[in-house]
């Protein structure tokens, strides 16, 4: 099944160097935007029954037939007879993509859409799941299903965090985006104006320096991320966004007058919020919950999840050919890896350890609620687990670590069959991926594949045939990252990793080696980090009627919450290599500590397990001298933000009526890293870290000439050539270091420093601040002019 598409005469785009490309940009046809709009269209609103009338007539009969399917399992024999039985999770309840029983119907539900035969019938099968299924089994089902289904490709689903709010904000936040009133607002907001006019008047002529010195002593100790503190405005309280939303590409969209004229169609409105930070339960690690609960953080971990679902098979799919048990462990290593550097930025040592018969130090209240209205579960400082009294549970789970720790140990393993796996061959680690993972492609998958999902279940106290179970955040992708205990327990993953790369040989001298090559020299530009200003689409959040114009929907209000996070301003590199002949050549570089919480040299034998890789390209050499200017907007597995859910509707709608010409790359592939978040928060005074660079012959990876995706709109799941180059992921990091044999010519180290810049010191003083008690639309202004203008 294709995806019809036109093609627009070629775009011409100027490098920096002044040499023209010219960059085929792919136009959406009319076939195209109808599967987009429906799309859209399906998932808004996920909390209250289907308004479109299209769409349930659509979805009026749910196909049962066979021959509707390329594919008819036990899965989905299952899933009708729990239909029929009226045994399928109810709506409303909670839905855990690592609860067992749900995890089992919604593997069924996700086959009726992804071997629906043809479009009407995914289609017919999707407006009667929106409609009878669970809200959180439905969208999981569905984004598994337009991910892989090839007539989905090319096509959007708005990003996790604007279906489900929920589950990144917390429920202060939640409650009152639920409760807006746009009439309400409206006297509200002409009350308050008149207020606080009398107010600064006055304070203004003497009369509030009493409240002007109590305000300036109280906010002074607010973290920056409580930046409306600082401009005077008030949390909780809704405020009109007259100019445009925010976020870090946004430039690129508000200078046109097509967008211009499109959005102010749209009464915006957001509110400022902050990160969970309850002080009953305060610990070391609520430092960190600016990173921890981020969005793109989070959405990172839940997309990679859904790429490689632990119940798609390698074959049907063609995830073997993305080395996909490699590629989940490796994201294990360095999304700890990252976490590590965040958390040496102030001042955090090593990741705790985790036992599961010890206490956990720290505790974490997520301060989330349910679209339900049940809160999620919290955990106290220094908890208990195995007062849980569910050994039977407990005992599985201990018994598959222990025996995967003597598998790796023995160097090998004995299937049922007889069938031998050595794990002494570098091949290997695709084996232990799958298994740690708890995949479908383990080879012994009745023992191994449920191991990672009972962990799961066991934190959040869920009986193994329960139905009905509480939020928590450790049974989601797109939650579990906000607790400390996902990087304890996850780093007893990356345990087994490291065990397995050290039954390996180190490379030699000669492996290493590129002979011809000499990396001279890296000159790194400033590296500099600060918090800006992001607006996140909430509008599914609204309560309000939904307004329809002949049949049309009206989308002609929009609901933001406005957050600060972390971020880094535009850095580069230089390479200067010198080369005895024209060869291809990969270019990595990665980003580690120097030092440990203590100030202490961290030897590379113990270091090279922090190293988290940022770039990786390839390049032609040319013989002689090569200078080569690399960056940060050039890395190839990073993006922007995402277009927000509201731009995407009116873009698709403008199209749909042939006013606009809807390009596929118009939005940021789902699988991208945050840009933003590549550099760990750094020092005023400047954090020391240290670069690796490091020049290697190019291995093209194998199903390369067979690659048909394009990676401005496509992830290119289980296309193959996903990858730079078919070199283990990590390399030259991923064994044990001899350091007697390591250093060689085509490497480079780098002593470099990050600083960090307080954003809102400006305002700390805020009778400077002219527009005391509005938001100061400067501060976005002179970021964009200063850092992305270059």
């Amino acid at each position: 099944m294709k995806v019809a598409i036109a093609f627009l005469a070629c775009v011409v785009l100027v490098t920096a160097a002044g040499v023209q490309q010219t960059h085929k940009v792919k136009i959406a046809d009319k076939s195209f935007l109808e599967k987009q709009k429906f799309l859209f269209e399906i998932v808004y609103r996920m909390e209250e029954p289907l308004a479109f009338e299209e769409h349930i007539k659509t979805g009026e009969k749910f196909h049962l037939e066979k021959p509707h399917y390329t594919h008819f399992d036990l899965y989905m024999e299952k899933f009708l007879e729990a239909h029929k039985a009226h045994a399928l999770l109810p709506k409303g309840e909670f839905f855990g993509a690592l609860v067992k029983p749900h995890a089992k119907q919604a593997r069924g539900l996700f086959n009726f859409f992804y071997y629906a035969k043809d479009w009407e019938t995914f289609r017919a099968d999707v407006a009667w799941a929106r409609m009878h299924v669970n809200e959180g089994m439905f969208v999981y089902a569905l984004t598994l299903a337009v991910i892989h289904r090839q007539d989905c490709h090319g096509l959007i689903l708005p990003a996790i965090h604007e279906i489900f709010p929920q589950f990144f904000l917390h429920s202060k936040f939640v409650l009152e985006a639920e409760k807006f009133d746009y009439e309400m607002w409206m006297k509200m907001s002409l009350y308050e104006k008149e207020y606080l006019d009398i107010y600064h008047k006055t304070s203004s002529l003497g009369y509030g320096n009493m409240y002007q010195s109590s305000d300036y002593m109280y906010i002074k100790d607010f973290k920056t991320w409580q930046w409306w503190k600082l401009m005077g405005l008030g949390t909780e309280h809704w405020y009109s966004e007259d100019k445009y939303m925010l976020r870090e590409n946004i430039h690129e969209f508000n200078q046109e007058a097509q967008w211009l004229q499109m959005m102010a169609e749209v009464k915006k409105f957001y509110m400022p919020v902050d990160y969970s930070r309850d002080l009953h339960l305060y610990n070391e690690e609520s430092q960190l919950s600016y990173f921890t609960e981020d969005l793109g953080w989070n959405s990172y971990w839940y997309y990679l999840n859904m790429d490689y679902s632990f119940f798609l098979d390698g074959k049907t799919f063609d995830l073997h050919n993305d080395r996909r048990g490699e590629w989940w462990l490796y994201n294990v290593h360095q999304l700890l890896s990252r976490y590590h550097m965040e958390r040496l930025s102030h001042g955090l040592g090593e990741i705790p350890a985790f036992s599961w018969l010890h206490q956990i130090e720290m505790g974490y209240d997520p301060q989330m609620i349910y679209y339900n209205g049940v809160g999620f579960s919290q955990r106290k400082n220094y908890f208990e687990m195995e007062t849980y009294g569910n050994f039977e549970m407990l005992d599985k789970i201990t018994g598959f670590l222990g025996r995967v720790h003597s598998l790796v140990e023995t160097g090998y393993y004995l299937t049922a069959d007889g069938h031998k796996v050595d794990l002494r061959q570098p091949e290997a680690i695709e084996f232990v991926g799958n298994m740690m993972q708890g995949n479908i492609d383990t080879m012994d998958n009745m023992f191994f594949q449920f191991w990672s999902m009972l962990s799961h279940m066991y934190f959040a106290d869920a009986d193994l045939h329960q139905m009905e179970v509480l939020p928590h955040v450790m049974l989601n992708f797109e939650t579990m990252m906000r607790d400390p205990l996902f990087y304890m327990f996850y780093k007893t993953i990356a345990q087994v990793y490291f065990q397995f790369m050290h039954h390996l040989p180190r490379y030699t001298k000669e492996q290493l080696l590129m002979p011809g090559v000499t990396l001279k020299h890296v000159e790194v530009s400033e590296l500099s980090t600060y918090f800006d200003l992001v607006d996140f689409d909430v509008t599914t959040l609204m309560n309000g009627k939904m307004i329809f114009h002949e049949g049309q929907f009206v989308w002609d209000k929009s609901l933001f919450a406005r957050q600060m996070r972390l971020n880094h301003k535009p850095f580069s590199y230089t390479y200067s290599i010198e080369a005895a002949k024209a060869e291809k050549v990969v270019i990595r570089a990665f980003l580690g500590p120097k030092f440990d919480e203590f100030g202490r040299t961290i030897s590379l034998a113990d270091n090279r397990m922090n190293f988290m890789e940022i770039d990786e390209f390839r390049y032609d050499l040319q013989a002689g001298s090569n200078v080569i200017t690399r960056r940060s907007s050039e890395f190839y597995w990073t993006v922007k933000d995402r277009t927000t859910y509201t731009e995407l509707y009116y873009y698709t709608m403008m199209a749909f009526d042939g006013k606009y010409d809807f390009p596929l790359e118009i939005s940021e592939p789902h699988c991208g890293f945050p840009d933003r978040l590549v550099l760990p928060m750094g020092w005023q005074r400047g954090m020391p870290m240290q670069m690796f660079f490091m020049v290697i012959p190019y291995m093209a990876p194998e199903q390369e000439q067979f690659s048909t995706f394009d990676y401005s709109y496509s992830c290119g799941i289980g296309s193959g050539a996903r990858f730079v180059d078919s070199m283990p992921f990590g390399y030259p990091f991923d064994r044990e270091v001899d350091e007697y044999e390591f250093f060689v010519p085509n490497m480079y180290f780098k002593d470099v420093t990050i600083y960090h810049e307080d954003t809102m010191e400006k305002y700390h003083q805020y009778k400077s601040y002219s527009n005391y008690g509005h938001f100061d639309y400067s501060f976005f202004n002179d970021y964009y002019t200063k850092y992305f203008k270059m």
